[in-house]
């Protein structure tokens, strides 16, 4: 696989990934405290979807290299 397709491969499951996640609006585990006039969200399940997502980018990007 060239370096283009794949990067057309990333490109098509992040159009997916962003269409689900604006379905969703967040994810089970996201912590959101409403007080008063206080809202506070801590997107702690959000966070490690990202940091699997980024690690796997740059491990396959780094196959390559």
């Amino acid at each position: 696989m060239n370096m283009g397709k794949m990067f057309i491969t990333l490109g098509i499951i992040f159009v997916v990934i962003g269409i689900i996640w604006s379905l969703i609006g967040k994810l089970p585990g996201d912590i959101t405290i409403k007080r008063d006039n206080i809202t506070f969200h801590f997107p702690i399940m959000t966070s490690i979807v990202v940091s699997v997502v980024l690690t796997l980018i740059f491990f396959i990007i780094g196959k390559f290299r």
